[in-house]
């Protein structure tokens, strides 16, 4: 019974807290949660209208940053299994890779997967 009380007590004052924060804090609370958590990602790249690169198991894109000045860099990275044939399924062959994308590139979707 202690148990629950304490739950329900943790609970109640989370909620206070979230009501308490804007919706900009509320969003970089839960991007915190994702980068804690990881997301089961899939990012495609596109030339034009067609699909030629997927990469799924996508734990989250990273901002790149400078070594010696903290800024960040104009390229996202991260590590995805190449999903060679398009079908959301880590085949025999298909390995996890490092991935970078540029910031003006305008030809890439990144979501969560829905498998």
């Amino acid at each position: 019974m202690k148990k629950i009380a304490a739950y329900a007590i943790l609970t109640g004052a989370t909620a206070l807290f979230l009501v308490g924060c804007t919706q900009e804090q509320q969003n970089k609370i839960s991007r915190d949660i994702q980068n804690w958590t990881g997301t089961n990602g899939v990012l495609e790249i596109y030339a034009g209208d067609k699909l030629v690169r997927r990469f799924i198991k996508v734990d989250k894109l990273s901002t790149a940053m400078g070594t010696d000045d903290n800024k960040p860099r104009p390229y996202r990275y991260g590590y995805g299994v190449l999903d060679e044939n398009f079908n959301f399924v880590v085949d025999p062959g298909e390995k996890k890779v490092y991935f970078e994308i540029s910031d003006y590139a305008s030809n890439y979707l990144f979501f969560e997967s829905p498998r």
